[in-house]
């Protein structure tokens, strides 16, 4: 990645947040092992403020789509204070393995971490996990799949794939959570869209704002077998 293309990533700016188009692959930060991360470049979207723009949430290695900067410490802590407020409204898209039972419906599954040997995990679990809850609604299907919209109510790390394998359709290319233990990785990246962003006022007078982030290329062709016309 260049700075040219992370400022191209900018789905909207003003003087308090930037929403970029994070694109799958990348974490947004760095690991305990280092590597390329998204953080690495926000020294490319300065503009014309002092210091580069801080992550006001978070989005999985493999998610992409909206993902919200804080600019300068006034814009990270009016963003910060409408994510834990529970005032931004995230739209997920999907494309999942099979069909789920019905149109729509609540995920309403506690989550909890485990370790294992192979790395750590989230898990269902009823006695000691943290409140979860997802709703769905099915946008379309295909011979083999799903493309569903997710609105996550609560924030779990892997909320959204957790709760769909619990559902019995696994994201199409989710290779924790979406085969066996002893089955290869899948050969498709993560078909998960943070498709949406909804963020009430954050100065006084200003409009909400409405973001939406473009189907990243390795989604198209799933969701056009599910109806997606669109590009």
């Amino acid at each position: 990645m260049t700075p040219d293309d992370i400022q191209s990533r900018v789905l909207y700016r003003d003087r308090l947040i930037i929403v970029l188009n994070k694109p799958a692959g990348i974490p947004v930060h760095a690991g305990p092992g280092g590597g390329e991360n998204l953080e690495a470049f926000f020294d490319a979207l300065c503009f014309e403020q002092p210091r580069p723009p801080g992550l006001a949430h978070r989005l999985d290695r493999d998610t992409a789509g909206c993902l919200v900067l804080g600019r300068g410490q006034k814009g990270l802590s009016r963003a910060g204070k409408a994510f834990a407020q529970g005032k931004v409204r995230k739209t997920y898209w999907a494309v999942v393995t099979g069909a789920p039972p019905g149109q729509n419906g609540m995920i309403d599954l506690p989550l909890a971490k485990v370790d294992a040997k192979r790395g750590w995990k989230m898990v269902v679990d009823k006695a000691v996990g943290q409140p979860a809850t997802t709703g769905w609604r099915v946008l379309g299907r295909g011979p083999s799949t799903t493309w569903l919209e997710l609105t996550p109510r609560t924030g779990r790390t892997h909320q959204i794939r957790v709760h769909c394998a619990a559902l019995g359709c696994p994201l199409v290319g989710d290779p924790l959570y979406g085969r066996s233990p002893d089955a290869p990785p899948p050969e498709v990246p993560l078909h998960l869209l943070a498709r949406r962003i909804q963020l009430p006022p954050l100065r006084e007078n200003d409009a909400p704002i409405d973001v939406t982030a473009p189907v990243p290329p390795h989604m198209l062709a799933a969701l056009r077998a599910c109806g997606f016309d669109g590009a």
